[in-house]
């Protein structure tokens, strides 16, 4: 079947193949006679000569399509009508007649109106032609008026705004439904390629305008490692935001504005939708390889880069679906590369991270045995990690298993170890865990007294487990992993308490009510004396940040000094002679000593981790040291 393709540029005619070109039976040439082919190319000379602009003043400043749409469909109409005469004519091989001639220059007159009508819809509805507008187009329509019943809003004002509604919406379909009847139109005229270029320039142009007002710009990756984290961060940030908006209005509504407008050519389509969208998306997902391929600090880029990864895989479905054409796939590419790049990114500092803890090779002692620096960073960058869980799935689900002999034999025994089959987070999260208790342990041989080595060890290990506990670290981890980390940490405190309070603890007797002579008596209260001053002394700077840890700790000490002291206070005080000799032998009454304990452990952290230290705890404190001094 034969079909025409005009050009407005020249007078020729060429003829090609096109299965979609209409078709005129031999029964319907017959029913044209030379008059009636005539009259109607007159009644379509009628109206294109109306709307000619070089012939017309009032066409020259005048939309077809804005004043009279009733005229513009029959314009339409008119020009298609024309289009199966030319058919004609050239089927009865008189293509070279008058009436030919007069047709074709009628064609190309028409054909230069309708472009011009085809780039004035485009320009002046721009607004009302935004992706946005156009995305979001039909889920305006269907909402309710109901919406707004809550707002308590008069009668009139809703319906003020839902006619605002139902106009913008009037407008969108109005403009579309005549860019559609127009490419229709030059299609079939075999004038595509003039429609093609108008649509291409218009919309390019405003695709453009939405990638720069939303921050995307093109970088390369010197400039992009050159960056100060804080604009990068700022950059990602930003991106993270045009990421959404340009996959669910900026590409989306341009694909459905496309799709409609060029119906009746997948092709045509196809090759519109890629050169509009694929320079301004390839950009859009190209900065997140760049991002990756950054060399930033592990706890800055980390995060960001787990929020890239993110926003892309979760979007993966509808960039699959906008950009599905093969004349697009770069733009499917770019991001599937970028998802490769963070992924690599991502595994890359996790490895950095592990080998942070493992190089740290600081060797001043925390003051007070509290936290160190290296176990709130940690666990910081922890705690965030596991907020991730479900990517961080993806993307070390093949990631060999971390590498036990970079650990002491003695870690083993640790939950990670398990050949229980457990989740590859879960299992990563635990090891890393794992150094950094590790290295702790290291740390904590740096103290000269080894119960303060031991209450280091159960201030930091009490750190990790308050953060897992108020975290996802507890699901990932397990109750098992707590409970037996928590027995580890009573361990510790126990081993700190034997060690610091051992010595006072020893200084009384198992029982404290049995008769004892007076001189037996103040050799007792003497010594405890001298072991409490002694272990007070050592003690008193000490810090327990964790509250529920310093109440048990406390308490535990307590019980076993103060109660007992009390017993043997109240039996023996009598025994030890005068009052003179009270004084000198009996120094601390069992109040004294436990307003003493009840205020250890408050001392400043100077780690960061938070502290208290009151004006009564002060007090006791220069107490003590006036009695020591004494």
């Amino acid at each position: 079947m034969k079909s025409l393709c005009f050009s407005p540029r020249t007078a020729s005619l060429s003829i090609s193949r096109q299965s979609n070109s209409p078709s005129l039976s031999s029964t319907a040439r017959r029913r044209f006679s030379q008059s009636e082919i005539e009259q109607a190319i007159d009644a379509a000379a009628a109206i294109i000569m109306k709307w000619d602009a070089e012939t017309s003043a009032y066409a020259g400043v005048t939309s077809l399509f804005h004043e009279n749409k009733r005229e513009a469909m029959q314009f339409t109409k008119s020009v298609n009508e024309l289009q199966d005469i030319m058919h004609l004519l050239v089927s009865d091989q008189d293509s070279g007649s008058e009436k030919f001639s007069q047709a074709q220059r009628l064609m190309q007159i028409a054909m230069k109106r309708l472009q011009k009508e085809f780039y004035q819809i485009l320009s002046t509805n721009r607004a009302d032609l935004d992706p946005e507008s156009v995305s979001t187009r039909s889920s305006r329509t269907s909402t309710s008026m109901s919406d707004y019943d809550d707002d308590g809003l008069p009668d009139d004002e809703i319906r003020t705004a839902g006619d605002s509604i139902t106009e913008l919406e009037d407008v969108s379909s109005t403009a579309m439904s005549d860019l559609k009847l127009i490419a229709d139109c030059m299609i079939a005229s075999g004038y595509a390629k003039e429609c093609i270029r108008v649509y291409k320039i218009i919309r390019k142009s405003i695709i453009d305008e939405g990638i720069y007002k939303l921050g995307i710009e093109k970088l390369s990756s010197s400039q992009v490692n050159k960056m100060d984290w804080d604009v990068l961060d700022l950059k990602i940030k930003n991106w993270l935001d045009a990421e959404k908006i340009s996959l669910r209005t900026l590409f989306k509504g341009e694909r459905i504005l496309c799709d409609h407008v060029f119906s009746s050519s997948d092709s045509i389509k196809e090759s519109c939708f890629a050169e509009i969208s694929k320079e301004g998306a390839t950009l859009l997902f190209g900065f997140a390889e760049l991002v990756a391929k950054a060399k930033k600090s592990p706890m800055e880029k980390m995060f960001r880069v787990l929020d890239m990864y993110t926003a892309i895989s979760e979007d993966w479905q509808e960039i699959e679906t906008i950009f599905a054409f093969e004349s697009v796939s770069a733009v499917r590419l770019q991001a599937i590369n970028s998802l490769v790049r963070l992924s690599e990114s991502v595994l890359s500092l996790l490895t950095d991270f592990e080998s942070t803890i493992h190089k740290d090779s600081s060797k001043a002692m925390t003051p007070g045995s509290g936290l160190h620096r290296l176990t709130m960073y940690s666990m910081d960058y922890l705690t965030l990690l596991a907020d991730y869980c479900n990517i961080l799935t993806d993307i070390i689900s093949d990631w060999p298993p971390p590498a036990k002999s970079s650990l002491p034999e003695s870690f083993f025994n640790s939950p990670v170890s398990d050949d229980s089959p457990r989740p590859v987070i879960s299992v990563r999260i635990a090891w890393l865990i794992l150094v950094l208790l590790c290295k702790l342990d290291c740390k904590s041989k740096h103290y000269k007294d080894v119960s303060l080595s031991y209450l280091f060890l159960a201030n930091n290990l009490q750190h990790v487990l308050s953060r897992v506990r108020a975290s996802n670290l507890m699901y990932l981890l397990g109750e098992e992993w707590i409970t037996k980390h928590e027995a580890k940490v009573r361990q510790f405190a126990a081993n700190y308490e034997r060690l610091a309070w051992g010595q006072v603890f020893a200084s009384l007797p198992e029982n404290p009510m049995a008769s004892m002579t007076g001189g037996k008596a103040k050799e007792c209260f003497m010594k405890f004396t001298s072991s409490f001053e002694d272990a007070y002394s050592k003690q008193c700077s000490c810090v327990v940040p964790d509250l529920k840890l310093r109440d048990e700790i406390k308490a535990s000490i307590g019980t076993k000094v103060v109660a007992v002291y009390r017993e043997f206070y109240d039996m023996h005080k009598s025994t030890v002679g005068e009052e003179s000799s009270e004084k000198l032998f009996v120094r601390f009454s069992p109040e004294d000593v436990g307003n003493y304990l009840s205020e250890l452990f408050f001392a400043t952290v100077s780690s960061g981790s938070s502290s208290t230290s009151s004006s009564t705890s002060s007090h006791h404190h220069r107490y003590m040291r006036s009695l020591l001094r004494a």
